[in-house]
């Protein structure tokens, strides 16, 4: 830990003869305020555990219940049949001037024992409750007897992700995207000081366990165990397998810019740093001068090698820099500051949205510090992004703190007139400290190698994004389908219309209905989706004919979801099934065959988690424009998509350069046709196929996309639009 150095290196002023020097009072009172810190901390979350652990109940319940037995007892009443009498007489004998608090003593230890037993009867009927899952799998409008009554995590981890030898960057990280049509400030220090304080402020919620628990449908709260990892947690390298170091606090960030890293502290001796103070030191930065050391500017490069080489020169680096590597791996989270722009353009719209994904994905293969939980990235125009590790947690996760952050940082903290962070700089705050890193020459050649590597990875990587506002969210539910089911089996025809063929498609979806719960896969690519693609190339299928395929597709897909939700999905069984025959040593032709598969078709939703953040009505433009990640298979795509309000979906699309069979912009135009042809089936729909046709190529940048401009919408801090 970066703080167990720190105390380490702490020692009091000797005298010749060995005696101590007296401590001065600003030692003191940093002893002191450091001791109530903790102490602070320690209470809240022993209060915190207390709740949890009272839950659904409450200490103000237990004070209900004293006095309702005081108020019986006062009327002569013995709702406890004796119990408190018996209670009374193994009490010790005060005297008969106590016998009054004899009596208060017996009803308090009555009162208590009887609302322990409440608590866990409330919590055994809990557990059954929502262990139910079989109001999920009934149609809408029905509603069986029993839910009218109600009104495999360790393995995954270790042999998907910890296991895997691969580079994680493509391979296992994802990325997010800032808002898409407006940047709230141009001063790149500023956005990364307010983005940095809201992170920050995030996690204070968290370790006060004042995230409230997601709830499915608004009633069933999902498992909330993966949020623990999200900050101050680093992906070790191992050479057979890595592990997960969590710390439990962390005091500083660390931070990359032009090959040079630092250490930036996030709190003074009265708490976190302001905005304005975060972002002086982010200025300092930016502002210093000095060059970065030989191969100091492409040692990230490291984090994006294959694991087991990275795992070798880790040991090097852990005995010739073990303060500077301390310091990136104990740090809350990783910053990136990059030198170039990226965003959404006027002058070359889809260009600039590829680019801006491409740059948040791989980077230069050496700026990102790919180990990290996960790596905020400002770009020189004040641009944001995320690059997140995948192991210690799936996308609704760092989706939900990314939702925050943007909210936070843009309508709460805000931007002064000049594009600056509320508040006034401090000048007394000591300077961000540069990081030295003594790399042994054995060292060298190994960052060359993994930097060519990942170069390599990087510009094989075609990225692809554009956001489709023809229609949305609120035109699939006029329909009355499933939005997601919609998209799914426009990606199987707009698929079968790029290939030719269909392919084994993957989809995640949440298993957080379960105790630590990850993901579980739902196959998309249906003989119910086969037939609706069939008869959608079939000219001679009429649109009736093809909108009865397509709910018959729609609801053979939402059963499979609520399936794999509720614990009754095929792979992560056949998963662990295939893990016990190799700890086994049995041969199972069957688990190999599936185990071997490839998923051509990778595909993920990313959900909108708090609406209540954004106010899509008058800021229509400051909304999460989601995330994508790299293609599963070398000839396959990744598809993620995100519904934008209620009239725009953004997809983020990747395929591989190096593969003939795929191209990203050739898929992207086969899923805009697939989705108004299906539109096309609805007499709405109609109408808005019409329109888009009449477009042509006059409409700039894809057919019904919004122009890169505010659109006329209110802005609530300094926007800078492109």
């Amino acid at each position: 830990m970066a703080e167990a150095h720190q105390a380490v290196g702490f020692r009091p002023p000797l005298t010749s003869d060995g005696a101590e020097v007296e401590l001065s009072a600003p030692v003191l009172q940093e002893i002191y305020l450091s001791g109530l810190r903790s102490w602070k901390r320690h209470l809240s979350r022993f209060w915190n555990d207390f709740l949890t652990g009272v839950f659904p109940a409450s200490p103000l319940s237990w004070l209900f219940l004293f006095s309702a037995i005081q108020l019986a007892w006062f009327l002569q009443l013995d709702p406890s049949l004796g119990l408190m009498e018996k209670i009374k007489e193994l009490l010790p004998d005060w005297g008969g001037q106590h016998h009054r608090l004899r009596g208060i003593l017996a009803a308090a230890l009555f009162a208590s024992c009887l609302w322990g037993a409440l608590i866990f009867t409330l919590h055994v009927a809990l557990r059954l409750l929502l262990s139910y899952h079989g109001w999920l799998l009934e149609p809408h409008g029905a509603m069986s007897s029993p839910t009218k009554t109600w009104l495999v995590s360790d393995w995954w981890e270790e042999f998907v992700y910890l296991r895997s030898r691969n580079s994680l960057m493509v391979n296992s990280n994802y990325y997010m995207m800032d808002f898409l049509y407006v940047t709230p400030t141009p001063v790149q220090a500023a956005r990364a000081g307010n983005a940095v304080h809201a992170l920050l402020l995030y996690r204070h919620r968290l370790d006060r366990q004042e995230i409230l628990p997601t709830l499915l449908m608004g009633m069933r709260p999902l498992c909330s165990a993966q949020y623990e990892k999200i900050f101050n947690t680093t992906r070790i390298p191992g050479v057979q397998k890595d592990y997960i170091r969590h710390l439990g606090d962390s005091r500083h960030v660390a931070v990359f810019h032009r090959g040079r890293f630092f250490r930036v502290g996030t709190h003074s001796q009265s708490g976190l740093l302001p905005p304005r103070a975060l972002e002086q030191q982010f200025q300092r930065i930016l502002d210093d001068p000095s060059p970065a050391c030989p191969h100091e500017e492409h040692l990230a490069a490291l984090t994006a090698a294959p694991r087991d080489l990275w795992a070798q020169v880790r040991r090097s680096l852990k005995t010739q820099a073990e303060d500077a590597l301390e310091a990136v791996e104990g740090a809350a989270f990783f910053v990136s500051l990059d030198s170039e722009p990226q965003g959404l353009t006027r002058e070359d719209p889809a260009a600039s949205l590829d680019a801006y994904a491409h740059a948040l994905l791989a980077g230069r293969g050496h700026d990102r510090w790919f180990d990290k939980s996960f790596t905020l990235i400002v770009f020189s125009n004040g641009k944001l992004g995320l690059s997140v590790e995948h192991s210690w947690a799936d996308c609704p996760i760092s989706g939900h703190m990314w939702e925050f952050t943007l909210a936070t940082e843009c309508f709460q903290l805000g931007y002064s007139a000049d594009g600056h962070c509320k508040g006034h700089p401090d000048p007394s705050l000591p300077r961000p400290q540069r990081l030295h890193w003594d790399l042994p020459d054995k060292v060298h050649l190994s960052i060359s190698l993994a930097l060519r590597g990942a170069k390599t990875l990087s510009g094989d990587i075609d990225c692809h994004v554009f956001p489709f506002s023809h229609f949305g969210k609120s035109f699939i539910k006029r329909c009355r389908l499933s939005s997601d089911s919609f998209i799914q089996m426009a990606l199987q025809l707009a698929h079968f219309r790029d290939r030719g063929q269909f392919c084994l498609t993957y989809e995640s979806t949440m298993t957080r209905l379960f105790l630590e719960g990850r993901t579980e896969t739902v196959r998309s690519c249906t003989k119910e989706a086969c037939s609706f693609v069939k008869a959608m190339e079939d000219k001679g299928r009429t649109d009736p004919q093809c909108l009865a395929l397509l709910r018959l597709a729609v609801d053979k897909h939402q059963a499979l979801l609520k399936a794999a939700m509720s614990g009754q999905g095929v792979d992560r069984h056949l998963f662990a099934l295939y893990i016990v025959s190799q700890f086994l040593h049995l041969q199972s032709p069957f688990l190999d065959q599936v185990h071997s598969e490839q998923w051509q078709l990778a595909t993920s939703q990313i959900p909108v988690q708090q609406i209540h953040l954004f106010d899509v009505h008058n800021y229509p433009d400051y909304v999460s424009s989601g995330g994508g990640f790299g293609p599963v298979d070398d000839h396959g795509y990744g598809v993620s998509y995100i519904f934008m309000g209620d009239d725009t979906i953004t997809f983020h699309i990747s395929s591989k350069k190096s593969s003939t069979k795929t191209d990203s912009h050739r898929l992207g135009q086969h899923i805009e046709d697939a989705l108004l042809d299906m539109a096309s089936l609805f007499q709405e729909g109609k109408r808005l196929k019409r329109g888009c046709r009449g477009l042509g190529e006059d409409s700039g940048y894809r057919c019904g996309s919004p122009p890169c401009h505010s659109r006329g919408s209110k802005t609530p801090t300094t926007t800078t639009n492109f």
